[in-house]
């Protein structure tokens, strides 16, 4: 029997450190779903079709790796795809705060369901989605931060700042 999870998120853009735990998993796991939410509890920079469309040409030569969406509560996707691990990365304590809460209801909600810690490496700790916005809105360098495929979608959808939310 497979062994298989779900790494959760908004992936607004999908970053190194998100890549890393996604690289980890599979170190541990047969397969990854990637589940982009499209919840709009954030203001999203990129739609759903384009974090997905990204998320898959980063991982486009990796068959462990299938990239989804769902809305509404991740407990009902897993229970859907028949799934009962849930991949979270970490990478501070306030991160921890938050992902503690979230085990707790999801296990409340469904008490089948496993959740798995990963930290990315070292280099990748610091890394989120905001930081590397934040960058590419103000013209810094983002290439260490995001692949190329990634760097290219900011630097369209920020080109004359006509596009970009603050």
């Amino acid at each position: 029997m497979k062994k298989i999870g779900v790494y959760p998120g908004t992936f607004d853009p999908i970053t190194y450190g998100h890549i890393d735990v996604v690289e980890r998993s599979l170190k541990i796991l047969d397969k990854i779903f990637i589940a982009v939410s499209s919840f709009p509890r954030k203001d999203f920079l990129f739609s759903i079709e384009e974090r997905v469309l990204m998320i898959k040409e980063v991982f486009k030569n990796n068959k462990n790796v299938v990239v989804d969406t769902f809305d509404g509560l991740l407990v009902d996707y897993l229970r859907r795809k028949k799934i009962k691990i849930i991949i979270r990365g970490l990478r501070a304590i306030s991160d921890f705060d938050y992902e503690f809460q979230m085990v707790l209801v999801n296990r409340k909600l469904n008490k089948e369901i496993e959740t798995i810690f990963l930290m990315p490496r070292e280099e990748f700790f610091y890394i989120s989605s905001s930081i590397v916005k934040e960058i590419a809105k103000l013209n810094g360098p983002i290439s260490c931060f995001v692949p190329k495929v990634v760097e290219k979608f900011l630097e369209k959808k920020l080109k004359g700042g006509k596009n970009a939310k603050s």
